[in-house]
Formats: structure tokens, C-alpha cells, sequence
């Protein structure tokens, strides 16, 4: 595990969901490297080839003040799963005066997860794949939602309730779920297991602005953007 986290950008962020970045912007931390292997993952380089800069838990709390200084609604980590050691660090020594948003590809440790309990406001996780074909296809990632479900369960154990306070979240779970090109079954079983295992006003941000993207030249599938019908 490494023992000091990379950061590839720290800034303003404005296009996260509406309810996060607001008018205002999120102060979004990107941490360098990911649990996952996404074949089509849009940040490529900061996720597979591990572009950014190592810094200490005391230059990540000294970020974290930077960006509540600016004004920020939320502090937004994004892709904190390796570097958890760290933000738990982080966090203990200094709680933002704003929701704090963990914002996951939802690979997480449930006995992980236990451990952020009152620090993380806001769980903002991805659940990709349902089948285990899928998520080893693209992604090297066989238990993805056998881990992930457990971990999002987790999350809405932590946080049940969505609160709001002028339009910006301040507790709660939002689930992303981004549509890839032929593979709509995937999306409706992961709704249907949603629907199944959480409240009914859970919070789901279905995303299509899948774009091909990434080293996905073994998947002739993925070389395309969504049709409507999709």
C-alpha cells in the first residue's frame, strides 16, 4: 500500500452532479492511480498511467482548507479507494465545514468503509457491472459486484437519508451508473438490484455520455457512442 497518496488535480470543479458542484463548484481532489482497470475510463491517464504528484497528509489537509477558502459547496475525493489510509488520516486531523463527498468507483472494502463512519457526508459510488463476464471483460475485475453491492449497502447503512439544503446535498447516497453500448441488460439488472435492496427514493445518476475512449481496441462494442434507443 502506498504510503504517501498521488494527486493529479485539486481544484474548482463544476460538472459533477448539480446537487454536488452547484454554482459554486466542488473542491474535487483526483487522486492518482484506480482499484479498477476500466478499459474505456476517461481519465485515463491520471487512472491507468498514473499521472500526478505524491504529497502528505498534511499538504492534503492544507488543500482541503485551500478549496474551502474558495468558496466550495463540497469537497469532493475522487478515486480515494487505494490511498484510503490517507483521506482516514486526513480526515480524523480535519473535517471540512463542508459535506465531504467520497466519490468511488464502488470497489470498496465494507471493514474500510466501517472506518469513515461520521466523516464522509456523502458516498458518491460508481456500480458499473453486474455480471462477472462483464466486469472481467473490461475491467480485470471478476467479484466487481459482489464487492461493490456489499460496499454500497455499506454506504446506505452510513447514510439512509438524502439532505438537502438549497439544492446542495448534505448527507445521503447518489448511485452513478454510467449506460455502455450494448450492454442495456447490465444497466437494468444493476437498477433492478437497486430498486430491490434500497429505499425507493434512493438517488440514481444514470449517465450516457459514454465515449469511446481508452484501450478498447480488442472491443469493437465499445467504438461507439449510445444509440437513442439505448
Amino acid at each position: 500500500m502506498p504510503l504517501l497518496p498521488k494527486v493529479a488535480r485539486a481544484d474548482l470543479h463544476f460538472w459533477e452532479e448539480p446537487c454536488i458542484s452547484g454554482e459554486k463548484g466542488t473542491g474535487a481532489i483526483f487522486f492518482s492511480g484506480c482499484s479498477l482497470k476500466c478499459c474505456f475510463c476517461q481519465n485515463y491517464p491520471i487512472s491507468h498511467e498514473n499521472k500526478g504528484e505524491a504529497i502528505t497528509t498534511d499538504r492534503l489537509i492544507e488543500i482541503i482548507k485551500e478549496l474551502e477558502a474558495k468558496g466550495v459547496h463540497t469537497i469532493d475525493f475522487v478515486n480515494p479507494t487505494h490511498f484510503s489510509h490517507i483521506l482516514l488520516d486526513a480526515l480524523t486531523k480535519y473535517k471540512p465545514s463542508v459535506p465531504v463527498v467520497y466519490n468511488s468507483s464502488g470497489y470498496d472494502s465494507v471493514d474500510t468503509l466501517k472506518k469513515f463512519e461520521g466523516l464522509v457526508d456523502v458516498y458518491l459510488p460508481d456500480l458499473k457491472y453486474f455480471s462477472s463476464e462483464k466486469s472481467q471483460k473490461y475491467a480485470k475485475c471478476p467479484d466487481y459486484f459482489e464487492n461493490a453491492s456489499k460496499a454500497i449497502l455499506e454506504m446506505y447503512r452510513q447514510q439512509p437519508k438524502n439532505e438537502f439544503r438549497d439544492g446542495i446535498i448534505q448527507k445521503g447516497l447518489i448511485i452513478r451508473h454510467l449506460v455502455l453500448p450494448a450492454n442495456v441488460d447490465e444497466s437494468k439488472n444493476l437498477i433492478l438490484w437497486i430498486k430491490n435492496n434500497l429505499s425507493d427514493d434512493t438517488y440514481i445518476s444514470l449517465m450516457n455520455q459514454y465515449t469511446p475512449y481508452g484501450d478498447i481496441n480488442d472491443f469493437k462494442e465499445l467504438k461507439r457512442r449510445l444509440t437513442t434507443a439505448e
